[in-house]
């Protein structure tokens, strides 16, 4: 078919576009992502250097990935901390693979960045689980009035045909999700040892704002909700099991509709993800899925995280430590 030149539009915004071209000219070289970094945790270079017991100016050293205090020349590591720190793989490897991380809807395998970056199998592995660790956010509470709650179950076939399984089923592993429906429309998506009401109720209380609107479906655990001490929720339910699945606003088809986008993720693209390392890929995709409405811009928001999750435990200054 012919289209005409006009009719072809963009869907990204020019403001939310990141492009491959955008990232070679904004990360040409290891110094260049060490420059980056640096800037994030000591903008202007600016810090407290321990010697001189004052905010200084510190400039980089040749060679090292290092950068020294222009009064006294005590060094500061930018890469102290975070999860480039000892690393020997090369740093614009790692911002590589997190451009690659943030630029798929659905995620990409280890395999795959070992063909794009040339490093073997077990680098990239560990350069993704290094990643994830950064896209966890166990502090966020859904803002919304009127929130979805819904819970799924990975892993292989339960023994006794379809539905929910049993309780002690070692084939399967709970994950309870909550949506906000309205605005920012965040999700938060957490494994769970069991689904009892205790478990439900609990995550429900942490996760959502008292006086909220809460949507399940008619599973059991759900029951009482709406009595947890000083929450005040409002607790409205569709009937799946009759066969009901949207009765005007009652429904769960957002959290459904999450529950879809990581199922697929994880059996196109990783095809199996054990129970261990299941909550990092929830993350993921959970990261991923707060930020749709940012375009390509999930780089970004991937490369401020460094900075806010630099480990609290001291770390040696020497410049073997700091190996890029």
């Amino acid at each position: 078919m012919n289209y005409r030149k006009s009719s072809i539009r963009q869907t990204i915004p020019a403001e939310l576009r990141y492009t491959r071209q955008q990232f070679d000219r904004e990360f040409p070289t290891d110094d260049a992502c060490l420059e980056q970094i640096k800037e994030q945790r000591f903008p202007d270079g600016m810090a407290v250097c321990q010697k001189c017991e004052g905010p200084r100016k510190h400039y980089r050293v040749t060679g090292r990935t290092a950068y020294a205090c222009a009064t006294c020349g005590n060094h500061i590591y930018p890469l102290a901390g975070t999860i480039f720190e000892k690393s020997t793989t090369s740093l614009r490897v790692w911002f590589q693979a997190m451009y690659l991380m943030g630029s798929t809807r659905c995620g990409i395998s280890a395999k795959q960045i070992q063909r794009e970056t040339g490093v073997t199998y077990k680098t990239a592995w560990r350069m993704f689980r290094q990643i994830r660790s950064l896209l966890s956010e166990p502090d966020m509470q859904l803002e919304g009035s009127t929130v979805e709650v819904d819970e799924m179950y990975h892993g292989g076939r339960r023994k006794n045909g379809r539905g929910r399984p049993m309780r002690g089923d070692k084939q399967k592993t709970a994950v309870i999700g909550a949506v906000e429906r309205h605005g920012r429309g965040r999700v938060i998506a957490r494994t769970a040892s069991d689904v009892t009401g205790e478990t439900l109720r609990g995550f429900v209380k942490e996760c959502v704002l008292p006086k909220s609107t809460v949507f399940t479906d008619e599973f059991a655990s759900y029951n009482g909700l709406e009595r947890i001490e000083g929450m005040d929720y409002q607790h409205r339910r569709i009937n799946h099991e009759s066969k009901v699945y949207v009765m005007g606003d009652v429904h769960t088809n957002t959290i459904e509709g999450f529950w879809s986008l990581v199922k697929r993720g994880i059996g196109g693209v990783y095809h199996s993800v054990s129970q261990k390392y299941l909550q990092t890929y929830l993350d993921e995709y959970s990261f991923r899925y707060n930020r749709r409405a940012s375009g390509n811009l999930i780089f970004p928001a991937m490369l401020a995280k460094v900075s806010e999750k630099v480990s609290l435990k001291p770390s040696a200054p020497t410049a073997e430590n700091q190996t890029v």
